[in-house]
Protein backbone atom coordinates (compact mmCIF):
# COMPACT_ATOMS: atom_id res chain seq x y z
CA UNK A 1 0.00 0.00 0.00
CA UNK A 2 2.94 2.32 1.06
CA UNK A 3 4.24 2.11 -2.61
CA UNK A 4 0.85 2.13 -4.37
CA UNK A 5 0.81 5.82 -2.88
CA UNK A 6 4.19 6.67 -3.27
CA UNK A 7 3.81 5.91 -6.90
CA UNK A 8 0.09 8.14 -6.92
CA UNK A 9 2.29 10.70 -5.71
CA UNK A 10 5.30 10.26 -8.06
CA UNK A 11 3.51 9.68 -11.53
CA UNK A 12 2.09 12.58 -12.57
CA UNK A 13 4.65 14.56 -10.85
CA UNK A 14 6.86 13.07 -12.95
CA UNK A 15 4.75 14.14 -16.15
CA UNK A 16 4.43 17.78 -14.93
CA UNK A 17 8.40 17.92 -14.68
CA UNK A 18 8.77 16.38 -18.68
CA UNK A 19 5.70 18.75 -19.86
CA UNK A 20 7.78 21.51 -18.23
CA UNK A 21 10.79 20.46 -20.18
CA UNK A 22 9.60 20.15 -23.36
CA UNK A 23 7.51 23.89 -22.86
CA UNK A 24 10.48 25.60 -20.94
CA UNK A 25 11.29 27.31 -24.64
CA UNK A 26 7.94 27.30 -26.21
CA UNK A 27 7.89 30.53 -28.57
CA UNK A 28 4.19 30.70 -27.68
CA UNK A 29 4.48 30.32 -23.86
CA UNK A 30 6.80 33.23 -23.40
CA UNK A 31 7.93 30.70 -20.10
CA UNK A 32 11.53 30.06 -19.65
CA UNK A 33 12.06 27.51 -16.44
CA UNK A 34 15.32 27.19 -14.96
CA UNK A 35 15.01 23.49 -15.02
CA UNK A 36 17.95 23.21 -11.86
CA UNK A 37 15.73 24.43 -9.91
CA UNK A 38 13.21 22.41 -7.26
CA UNK A 39 10.02 22.07 -9.31
CA UNK A 40 8.49 19.36 -7.61
CA UNK A 41 7.74 19.65 -4.24
CA UNK A 42 5.15 16.58 -4.08
CA UNK A 43 2.45 17.12 -1.68
CA UNK A 44 3.49 20.35 -1.05
CA UNK A 45 2.72 21.26 -5.10
CA UNK A 46 -0.74 23.40 -4.59
CA UNK A 47 -3.63 22.87 -6.64
CA UNK A 48 -3.71 26.06 -7.47
CA UNK A 49 0.32 25.53 -9.19
CA UNK A 50 -1.32 22.30 -10.86
CA UNK A 51 -3.83 24.57 -12.16
CA UNK A 52 -1.46 27.40 -13.42
CA UNK A 53 0.47 24.15 -15.27
CA UNK A 54 -2.59 22.54 -16.56
CA UNK A 55 -2.81 26.21 -18.23
CA UNK A 56 0.47 26.54 -19.46
CA UNK A 57 -0.39 22.94 -21.40
CA UNK A 58 -2.90 24.97 -22.91
CA UNK A 59 -0.57 27.64 -24.24
CA UNK A 60 1.81 24.25 -25.94
CA UNK A 61 -0.68 23.27 -28.29
CA UNK A 62 0.93 25.85 -31.25
CA UNK A 63 -1.78 28.06 -33.10
CA UNK A 64 -1.54 27.28 -37.03
CA UNK A 65 1.03 30.12 -38.52
CA UNK A 66 -0.67 34.03 -39.64
CA UNK A 67 0.72 33.88 -42.98
CA UNK A 68 0.61 37.01 -44.53
CA UNK A 69 -2.39 38.01 -47.03
CA UNK A 70 -5.17 40.18 -47.46
CA UNK A 71 -5.83 39.86 -43.71
CA UNK A 72 -2.74 41.45 -43.02
CA UNK A 73 -3.96 44.93 -44.85
CA UNK A 74 -6.84 44.86 -43.00
CA UNK A 75 -5.52 44.57 -39.47
CA UNK A 76 -2.69 47.48 -40.44
CA UNK A 77 -5.82 50.03 -40.93
CA UNK A 78 -7.40 48.28 -38.28
CA UNK A 79 -4.82 50.11 -36.13
CA UNK A 80 -4.08 52.73 -38.15
CA UNK A 81 -7.71 53.95 -37.46
CA UNK A 82 -7.51 53.34 -33.75
CA UNK A 83 -4.50 54.73 -33.03
CA UNK A 84 -5.89 57.87 -34.23
CA UNK A 85 -7.47 58.41 -30.42
CA UNK A 86 -3.31 58.18 -29.32
CA UNK A 87 -2.72 61.17 -32.23
CA UNK A 88 -5.45 62.72 -30.74
CA UNK A 89 -4.69 62.77 -27.07
CA UNK A 90 -1.09 63.82 -27.97
CA UNK A 91 -2.08 66.73 -30.37
CA UNK A 92 -4.92 67.81 -27.34
CA UNK A 93 -2.23 67.74 -24.86
CA UNK A 94 0.45 69.33 -26.77
CA UNK A 95 -1.40 72.07 -28.57
CA UNK A 96 -2.14 74.34 -25.64
CA UNK A 97 1.85 74.79 -25.27
CA UNK A 98 1.97 77.01 -28.70
CA UNK A 99 -1.74 78.41 -28.15
CA UNK A 100 -1.52 79.76 -24.21
CA UNK A 101 0.21 82.95 -24.87
CA UNK A 102 -1.79 84.20 -27.16
CA UNK A 103 -4.57 82.52 -25.44
CA UNK A 104 -3.52 84.64 -22.16
CA UNK A 105 -3.22 88.07 -24.19
CA UNK A 106 -6.88 87.71 -26.24
CA UNK A 107 -8.49 86.08 -22.27
CA UNK A 108 -6.70 87.98 -20.02
CA UNK A 109 -5.64 85.01 -18.20
CA UNK A 110 -3.56 85.41 -14.97
CA UNK A 111 -1.15 82.78 -13.38
CA UNK A 112 -3.89 81.16 -11.83
CA UNK A 113 -6.38 81.12 -14.64
CA UNK A 114 -3.85 79.93 -17.52
CA UNK A 115 -3.08 77.03 -15.10
CA UNK A 116 -6.71 76.42 -14.34
CA UNK A 117 -7.12 76.39 -18.05
CA UNK A 118 -4.24 73.81 -18.39
CA UNK A 119 -4.89 71.78 -15.80
CA UNK A 120 -8.57 71.05 -16.17
CA UNK A 121 -8.09 68.95 -19.02
CA UNK A 122 -6.20 66.40 -17.01
CA UNK A 123 -8.90 66.60 -14.37
CA UNK A 124 -10.98 65.14 -16.84
CA UNK A 125 -8.21 62.52 -18.60
CA UNK A 126 -8.11 61.27 -14.91
CA UNK A 127 -12.44 60.52 -14.73
CA UNK A 128 -12.44 59.53 -18.52
CA UNK A 129 -9.44 57.17 -17.94
CA UNK A 130 -11.77 55.56 -14.60
CA UNK A 131 -14.77 56.01 -16.87
CA UNK A 132 -13.83 54.87 -20.03
CA UNK A 133 -12.93 51.24 -18.81
CA UNK A 134 -16.05 50.65 -17.51
CA UNK A 135 -17.85 52.08 -20.73
CA UNK A 136 -15.67 49.95 -22.99
CA UNK A 137 -16.86 47.16 -20.91
CA UNK A 138 -19.87 47.15 -21.14
CA UNK A 139 -20.57 48.45 -24.73
CA UNK A 140 -17.73 47.49 -26.66
CA UNK A 141 -14.30 48.59 -27.39
CA UNK A 142 -15.32 50.17 -30.88
CA UNK A 143 -18.75 51.61 -29.73
CA UNK A 144 -16.60 53.71 -27.06
CA UNK A 145 -13.72 54.77 -28.95
CA UNK A 146 -16.76 55.86 -31.92
CA UNK A 147 -18.27 57.88 -28.63
CA UNK A 148 -15.09 59.20 -28.11
CA UNK A 149 -14.34 60.63 -30.96
CA UNK A 150 -17.83 62.31 -30.97
CA UNK A 151 -16.54 64.03 -27.80
CA UNK A 152 -13.42 65.20 -29.01
CA UNK A 153 -15.35 67.02 -31.85
CA UNK A 154 -17.62 68.42 -29.59
CA UNK A 155 -14.41 69.76 -26.84
CA UNK A 156 -12.50 70.79 -29.88
CA UNK A 157 -15.56 72.85 -31.41
CA UNK A 158 -16.23 74.45 -27.73
CA UNK A 159 -12.91 75.05 -26.83
CA UNK A 160 -12.04 76.82 -30.29
CA UNK A 161 -15.60 79.31 -30.05
CA UNK A 162 -15.24 79.90 -26.41
CA UNK A 163 -16.33 83.85 -25.60
CA UNK A 164 -13.97 83.78 -21.85
CA UNK A 165 -12.19 81.75 -19.83
CA UNK A 166 -14.99 79.87 -18.28
CA UNK A 167 -16.27 78.44 -21.25
CA UNK A 168 -12.98 77.37 -22.13
CA UNK A 169 -12.32 75.82 -19.42
CA UNK A 170 -15.42 73.61 -19.57
CA UNK A 171 -15.06 72.19 -23.17
CA UNK A 172 -11.43 71.24 -21.98
CA UNK A 173 -12.78 69.37 -19.15
CA UNK A 174 -15.04 67.83 -21.81
CA UNK A 175 -11.52 67.01 -24.16
CA UNK A 176 -10.15 65.74 -21.15
CA UNK A 177 -12.67 63.06 -20.68
CA UNK A 178 -11.85 62.01 -24.37
CA UNK A 179 -8.50 62.04 -23.66
CA UNK A 180 -8.20 59.73 -20.26
CA UNK A 181 -11.39 57.67 -21.96
CA UNK A 182 -9.06 57.02 -25.24
CA UNK A 183 -5.78 56.06 -22.85
CA UNK A 184 -7.77 53.43 -21.36
CA UNK A 185 -9.34 51.89 -24.28
CA UNK A 186 -7.30 51.90 -27.54
CA UNK A 187 -4.78 50.29 -26.16
CA UNK A 188 -7.03 47.36 -24.73
CA UNK A 189 -8.61 47.54 -28.61
CA UNK A 190 -5.27 47.08 -30.06
CA UNK A 191 -4.52 44.18 -27.71
CA UNK A 192 -7.49 42.21 -28.40
CA UNK A 193 -7.27 42.24 -32.17
CA UNK A 194 -3.60 41.80 -32.60
CA UNK A 195 -2.33 38.49 -32.73
CA UNK A 196 -0.16 36.96 -30.10
CA UNK A 197 3.08 37.34 -32.38
CA UNK A 198 2.94 40.65 -32.98
CA UNK A 199 0.78 42.01 -30.05
CA UNK A 200 3.63 44.29 -28.82
CA UNK A 201 4.66 46.42 -31.34
CA UNK A 202 0.92 47.31 -32.63
CA UNK A 203 -0.22 48.28 -29.17
CA UNK A 204 3.56 50.02 -28.73
CA UNK A 205 2.08 52.02 -31.78
CA UNK A 206 -0.19 53.96 -29.70
CA UNK A 207 2.54 55.38 -27.29
CA UNK A 208 4.11 56.56 -30.86
CA UNK A 209 1.32 58.40 -32.29
CA UNK A 210 0.68 59.72 -28.47
CA UNK A 211 4.09 61.44 -28.85
CA UNK A 212 3.63 61.95 -32.63
CA UNK A 213 0.90 63.85 -32.21
CA UNK A 214 2.61 66.27 -29.49
CA UNK A 215 5.22 66.73 -31.66
CA UNK A 216 2.65 67.53 -34.51
CA UNK A 217 0.87 70.16 -32.57
CA UNK A 218 4.30 72.23 -31.97
CA UNK A 219 4.96 72.00 -35.47
CA UNK A 220 1.56 73.38 -36.51
CA UNK A 221 1.74 75.56 -33.78
CA UNK A 222 4.74 76.95 -35.20
CA UNK A 223 3.56 77.43 -38.86
CA UNK A 224 0.18 78.50 -37.53
CA UNK A 225 1.74 81.23 -34.85
CA UNK A 226 4.78 82.28 -37.92
CA UNK A 227 1.80 83.29 -40.61
CA UNK A 228 -0.90 84.94 -38.51
CA UNK A 229 0.73 85.71 -35.19
CA UNK A 230 -0.43 89.18 -35.14
CA UNK A 231 -4.40 87.92 -35.25
CA UNK A 232 -5.68 87.98 -31.65
CA UNK A 233 -7.46 84.78 -31.97
CA UNK A 234 -4.85 82.65 -33.99
CA UNK A 235 -4.90 80.24 -30.88
CA UNK A 236 -8.06 78.96 -31.85
CA UNK A 237 -7.11 78.30 -35.01
CA UNK A 238 -4.54 75.99 -33.56
CA UNK A 239 -6.95 74.37 -31.66
CA UNK A 240 -9.22 73.66 -34.36
CA UNK A 241 -6.56 71.49 -36.76
CA UNK A 242 -7.61 69.07 -33.84
CA UNK A 243 -11.10 68.40 -35.51
CA UNK A 244 -9.98 66.92 -38.79
CA UNK A 245 -7.91 63.57 -36.76
CA UNK A 246 -11.40 63.47 -34.62
CA UNK A 247 -13.23 63.54 -37.81
CA UNK A 248 -10.92 60.96 -39.75
CA UNK A 249 -11.45 58.76 -36.39
CA UNK A 250 -15.10 58.77 -36.27
CA UNK A 251 -15.27 57.80 -40.03
CA UNK A 252 -12.97 55.07 -39.84
CA UNK A 253 -14.09 53.96 -37.09
CA UNK A 254 -17.64 53.15 -38.13
CA UNK A 255 -16.13 50.56 -40.97
CA UNK A 256 -13.69 48.98 -38.01
CA UNK A 257 -15.01 45.61 -36.44
CA UNK A 258 -15.47 45.18 -32.80
CA UNK A 259 -12.84 43.28 -30.38
CA UNK A 260 -13.50 39.71 -31.08
CA UNK A 261 -12.75 39.19 -27.57
CA UNK A 262 -15.25 41.59 -25.99
CA UNK A 263 -17.58 39.83 -28.48
CA UNK A 264 -16.74 36.13 -27.14
CA UNK A 265 -17.41 37.69 -23.73
CA UNK A 266 -20.89 38.47 -24.52
CA UNK A 267 -21.55 35.17 -25.96
CA UNK A 268 -21.75 36.42 -29.73
CA UNK A 269 -19.02 33.74 -30.71
CA UNK A 270 -20.24 33.70 -34.87
CA UNK A 271 -19.36 37.69 -34.90
CA UNK A 272 -16.26 37.07 -33.29
CA UNK A 273 -15.22 34.56 -35.52
CA UNK A 274 -16.60 36.40 -38.53
CA UNK A 275 -14.12 39.79 -36.80
CA UNK A 276 -11.44 36.96 -36.83
CA UNK A 277 -11.76 36.26 -40.43
CA UNK A 278 -11.32 39.54 -40.96
CA UNK A 279 -7.84 39.40 -39.93
CA UNK A 280 -6.84 36.13 -39.81
CA UNK A 281 -6.33 32.96 -42.27
CA UNK A 282 -9.05 31.04 -42.08
CA UNK A 283 -7.37 28.64 -40.31
CA UNK A 284 -5.96 30.64 -37.67
CA UNK A 285 -9.13 32.15 -37.16
CA UNK A 286 -11.36 29.00 -36.37
CA UNK A 287 -8.09 27.46 -34.43
CA UNK A 288 -7.63 30.65 -32.16
CA UNK A 289 -11.66 31.02 -31.78
CA UNK A 290 -10.71 28.46 -28.64
CA UNK A 291 -8.47 30.96 -27.47
CA UNK A 292 -10.50 34.04 -27.62
CA UNK A 293 -12.97 32.27 -25.39
CA UNK A 294 -10.47 31.29 -22.76
CA UNK A 295 -8.84 35.02 -22.91
CA UNK A 296 -13.12 36.19 -22.37
CA UNK A 297 -13.42 33.59 -19.29
CA UNK A 298 -9.72 34.78 -18.15
CA UNK A 299 -11.12 38.73 -18.15
CA UNK A 300 -13.86 37.97 -16.48
CA UNK A 301 -11.76 36.95 -13.55
CA UNK A 302 -9.94 39.77 -13.57
CA UNK A 303 -12.40 41.86 -13.29
CA UNK A 304 -13.39 40.29 -9.90
CA UNK A 305 -10.80 42.04 -8.04
CA UNK A 306 -11.26 45.18 -6.31
CA UNK A 307 -11.14 47.17 -2.86
CA UNK A 308 -11.57 43.88 -0.99
CA UNK A 309 -8.38 42.75 -1.72
CA UNK A 310 -6.74 45.09 -0.67
CA UNK A 311 -6.65 43.66 3.17
CA UNK A 312 -3.91 41.51 2.01
CA UNK A 313 -0.67 43.22 2.83
CA UNK A 314 1.23 42.55 -0.31
CA UNK A 315 -1.40 43.34 -2.49
CA UNK A 316 -1.82 47.07 -1.03
CA UNK A 317 2.11 46.73 -1.35
CA UNK A 318 2.23 46.88 -4.92
CA UNK A 319 -0.74 49.13 -5.45
CA UNK A 320 1.31 51.47 -3.17
CA UNK A 321 4.28 51.00 -5.19
CA UNK A 322 2.32 51.29 -9.00
CA UNK A 323 1.01 54.74 -7.58
CA UNK A 324 4.47 56.05 -6.86
CA UNK A 325 5.52 54.99 -9.44
CA UNK A 326 2.78 56.84 -11.58
CA UNK A 327 3.20 60.00 -9.37
CA UNK A 328 6.67 60.41 -9.31
CA UNK A 329 6.63 60.09 -13.41
CA UNK A 330 4.94 63.01 -13.12
CA UNK A 331 6.53 64.63 -10.60
CA UNK A 332 9.69 64.92 -13.05
CA UNK A 333 8.00 67.65 -14.58
CA UNK A 334 7.60 66.29 -18.54
CA UNK A 335 4.35 67.69 -19.30
CA UNK A 336 5.45 70.90 -17.62
CA UNK A 337 7.63 70.75 -20.80
CA UNK A 338 4.68 69.60 -23.19
CA UNK A 339 2.25 72.18 -21.52
CA UNK A 340 4.71 75.19 -20.92
CA UNK A 341 7.55 74.57 -23.12
CA UNK A 342 7.32 78.07 -25.43
CA UNK A 343 7.20 80.05 -22.33
CA UNK A 344 9.42 78.51 -20.48
CA UNK A 345 11.79 78.98 -23.51
CA UNK A 346 10.65 82.78 -23.88
CA UNK A 347 11.40 83.03 -20.17
CA UNK A 348 15.01 81.73 -21.01
CA UNK A 349 15.65 84.65 -23.16
CA UNK A 350 14.04 83.12 -26.58
CA UNK A 351 11.02 86.21 -28.49
CA UNK A 352 8.01 84.68 -29.12
CA UNK A 353 8.25 83.26 -32.11
CA UNK A 354 11.71 82.31 -31.57
CA UNK A 355 10.52 80.10 -28.81
CA UNK A 356 7.18 78.25 -30.85
CA UNK A 357 9.94 77.54 -33.12
CA UNK A 358 12.95 75.50 -30.80
CA UNK A 359 9.56 74.45 -28.70
CA UNK A 360 9.91 71.64 -32.00
CA UNK A 361 12.80 70.32 -30.85
CA UNK A 362 10.99 68.95 -27.41
CA UNK A 363 8.57 67.19 -29.57
CA UNK A 364 11.20 65.73 -31.74
CA UNK A 365 13.31 64.25 -28.98
CA UNK A 366 10.19 62.87 -27.42
CA UNK A 367 9.76 61.21 -30.59
CA UNK A 368 13.33 59.79 -30.98
CA UNK A 369 13.50 59.21 -27.21
CA UNK A 370 10.28 57.29 -26.96
CA UNK A 371 11.80 54.78 -30.49
CA UNK A 372 15.33 54.62 -28.77
CA UNK A 373 13.83 53.21 -26.10
CA UNK A 374 11.52 50.74 -27.47
CA UNK A 375 14.70 49.42 -28.60
CA UNK A 376 16.39 48.80 -25.80
CA UNK A 377 13.59 47.98 -23.34
CA UNK A 378 13.84 44.48 -23.33
CA UNK A 379 17.28 44.30 -22.84
CA UNK A 380 18.29 45.99 -19.61
CA UNK A 381 16.60 45.60 -16.15
CA UNK A 382 13.24 47.56 -15.54
CA UNK A 383 15.11 48.75 -12.72
CA UNK A 384 18.46 49.38 -13.82
CA UNK A 385 16.55 51.57 -16.79
CA UNK A 386 14.07 53.47 -14.38
CA UNK A 387 17.42 54.31 -12.01
CA UNK A 388 19.63 55.67 -15.02
CA UNK A 389 16.17 57.63 -16.58
CA UNK A 390 15.67 59.43 -13.22
CA UNK A 391 19.61 59.97 -13.08
CA UNK A 392 19.79 61.51 -15.93
CA UNK A 393 16.43 63.88 -15.94
CA UNK A 394 17.51 64.86 -12.00
CA UNK A 395 20.85 65.98 -13.87
CA UNK A 396 19.27 67.46 -16.56
CA UNK A 397 16.92 69.71 -13.88
CA UNK A 398 20.29 70.62 -12.06
CA UNK A 399 21.62 71.71 -15.54
CA UNK A 400 18.74 74.15 -16.03
CA UNK A 401 18.63 75.32 -12.86
CA UNK A 402 22.94 76.28 -12.42
CA UNK A 403 22.42 77.74 -16.43
CA UNK A 404 19.67 79.98 -15.15
CA UNK A 405 20.74 80.94 -12.34
CA UNK A 406 24.73 81.42 -12.59
CA UNK A 407 24.74 82.25 -16.36
CA UNK A 408 25.28 85.66 -17.64
CA UNK A 409 22.21 87.18 -19.54
CA UNK A 410 23.94 86.59 -23.28
CA UNK A 411 22.75 85.68 -26.30
CA UNK A 412 24.33 81.87 -25.61
CA UNK A 413 22.24 81.19 -22.59
CA UNK A 414 18.53 80.31 -24.11
CA UNK A 415 20.59 77.84 -26.37
CA UNK A 416 22.13 76.14 -23.42
CA UNK A 417 18.86 76.01 -21.36
CA UNK A 418 17.06 74.43 -24.47
CA UNK A 419 19.72 72.23 -24.77
CA UNK A 420 19.87 71.04 -21.69
CA UNK A 421 15.86 70.77 -21.75
CA UNK A 422 15.90 68.27 -24.86
CA UNK A 423 17.81 66.41 -23.05
CA UNK A 424 15.33 65.81 -20.02
CA UNK A 425 12.65 65.06 -22.69
CA UNK A 426 14.98 62.49 -24.30
CA UNK A 427 15.68 61.16 -21.39
CA UNK A 428 12.43 60.51 -19.80
CA UNK A 429 10.97 59.71 -23.25
CA UNK A 430 13.64 56.80 -23.33
CA UNK A 431 13.47 55.70 -20.16
CA UNK A 432 10.85 56.40 -17.37
CA UNK A 433 7.50 57.28 -19.84
CA UNK A 434 7.39 53.94 -21.85
CA UNK A 435 8.63 52.15 -18.74
CA UNK A 436 6.05 53.47 -16.25
CA UNK A 437 3.01 52.17 -18.19
CA UNK A 438 5.07 48.73 -19.10
CA UNK A 439 5.68 47.94 -14.89
CA UNK A 440 2.06 48.75 -14.18
CA UNK A 441 1.37 46.52 -17.01
CA UNK A 442 3.30 43.44 -15.35
CA UNK A 443 3.48 43.84 -11.78
CA UNK A 444 -0.42 43.44 -10.89
CA UNK A 445 -1.64 39.69 -9.98
CA UNK A 446 -4.49 38.78 -13.11
CA UNK A 447 -7.04 39.10 -10.12
CA UNK A 448 -7.01 42.35 -9.74
CA UNK A 449 -5.17 43.54 -12.82
CA UNK A 450 -7.69 46.08 -14.52
CA UNK A 451 -8.76 47.01 -10.87
CA UNK A 452 -5.04 48.40 -9.96
CA UNK A 453 -4.42 49.89 -13.11
CA UNK A 454 -7.52 52.02 -12.85
CA UNK A 455 -6.39 53.39 -9.37
CA UNK A 456 -2.90 53.80 -10.73
CA UNK A 457 -3.65 55.81 -13.68
CA UNK A 458 -5.71 58.06 -11.78
CA UNK A 459 -3.32 58.78 -9.75
CA UNK A 460 -0.91 59.21 -12.43
CA UNK A 461 -3.38 61.72 -13.86
CA UNK A 462 -3.72 63.98 -10.97
CA UNK A 463 0.00 64.09 -10.13
CA UNK A 464 -0.12 65.32 -13.91
CA UNK A 465 -2.78 68.10 -12.95
CA UNK A 466 -1.39 69.49 -9.75
CA UNK A 467 2.04 69.85 -11.74
CA UNK A 468 0.19 71.56 -14.43
CA UNK A 469 -1.90 73.59 -12.41
CA UNK A 470 1.14 74.68 -9.78
CA UNK A 471 3.90 75.39 -12.52
CA UNK A 472 2.87 78.70 -14.30
CA UNK A 473 2.59 80.66 -10.73
CA UNK A 474 5.99 78.73 -9.35
CA UNK A 475 7.94 79.98 -12.22
CA UNK A 476 6.21 83.66 -11.72
CA UNK A 477 6.96 83.51 -8.34
CA UNK A 478 10.41 81.77 -7.64
CA UNK A 479 11.87 81.59 -11.14
CA UNK A 480 13.25 79.18 -13.39
CA UNK A 481 16.11 78.23 -11.41
CA UNK A 482 14.60 77.15 -8.46
CA UNK A 483 11.09 75.56 -9.68
CA UNK A 484 13.93 73.38 -11.80
CA UNK A 485 15.42 73.16 -8.33
CA UNK A 486 12.15 71.81 -6.93
CA UNK A 487 12.19 69.13 -9.48
CA UNK A 488 15.46 68.13 -9.02
CA UNK A 489 14.65 67.58 -5.27
CA UNK A 490 11.73 65.26 -6.19
CA UNK A 491 14.07 63.04 -8.49
CA UNK A 492 16.58 62.29 -5.78
CA UNK A 493 13.44 60.82 -3.58
CA UNK A 494 12.03 59.04 -6.69
CA UNK A 495 15.34 57.34 -7.14
CA UNK A 496 15.22 56.18 -3.30
CA UNK A 497 11.40 55.11 -4.06
CA UNK A 498 12.72 52.61 -6.96
CA UNK A 499 16.16 51.35 -4.99
CA UNK A 500 14.13 50.39 -1.79
CA UNK A 501 10.43 49.43 -3.29
CA UNK A 502 10.30 48.68 -7.31
CA UNK A 503 10.76 45.03 -7.96
CA UNK A 504 12.32 43.37 -10.68
CA UNK A 505 9.86 41.82 -13.81
CA UNK A 506 12.20 41.46 -16.78
CA UNK A 507 12.47 37.84 -18.13
CA UNK A 508 9.91 36.54 -15.34
CA UNK A 509 6.65 35.41 -17.00
CA UNK A 510 3.76 37.23 -14.74
CA UNK A 511 2.84 33.93 -13.02
CA UNK A 512 6.69 33.99 -11.79
CA UNK A 513 6.82 37.51 -10.58
CA UNK A 514 3.42 37.10 -8.59
CA UNK A 515 4.75 33.73 -6.92
CA UNK A 516 7.85 35.95 -5.86
CA UNK A 517 6.36 38.49 -4.51
CA UNK A 518 3.71 36.54 -2.77
CA UNK A 519 6.69 34.82 -1.01
CA UNK A 520 8.93 37.90 -0.36
CA UNK A 521 5.87 39.93 0.96
CA UNK A 522 2.62 37.79 2.07
CA UNK A 523 5.12 35.11 3.62
CA UNK A 524 7.04 37.58 5.46
CA UNK A 525 3.52 39.59 6.74
CA UNK A 526 2.44 36.04 7.97
CA UNK A 527 -0.88 36.70 6.10
CA UNK A 528 -2.60 34.46 2.78
CA UNK A 529 -2.30 35.20 -0.55
CA UNK A 530 -4.97 35.82 -2.74
CA UNK A 531 -5.72 32.72 -4.59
Amino acid sequence: MKTINILRTFIPNVYMVGMLVSMSRHPRSGVTFDLSAPIMRGRDLSNRRRSQLTHIARLNTPLPADAPGPHTARLGLICVIATFGGLLFGYDTGVINGALEPMKADLGLSPAKEGFVVSILIFGAAIGALVGGQLADKYGRRQNILMLSLIFIVGTLGCVLSPNWQVLGFFRFVLGLAVGGASATVPIYLAEVSPYERRGSLVSRNEVMIVSGQFAAFVINAIIFNLWGGNDSVWRYMLVIAVLPAIALLIGMLRMPESPRWLSSQNRDKEALAVLKQIRTPARAEAEMAEVRRLAAEEKDERMGGWADLRTPWIRRLLFIGMGLGIFQQLTGINSIMYYGTQLLQDAGFSSGGAIIANTFNGLFSVLGIACGLLVMNKIDRRVMLLGGFALTTTCHLLIGLTALMMPDVGLKPYVILLFVVGFVFSMQGTIGPLVWLLLAEMFPLKIRSFAMGVCVFMLWMANAVVAFAFPPIVQTLGIAPSFFIFAILGVFALIFIATMVPETRGKTLEEFEDEVRAKYAEEAGEPALT
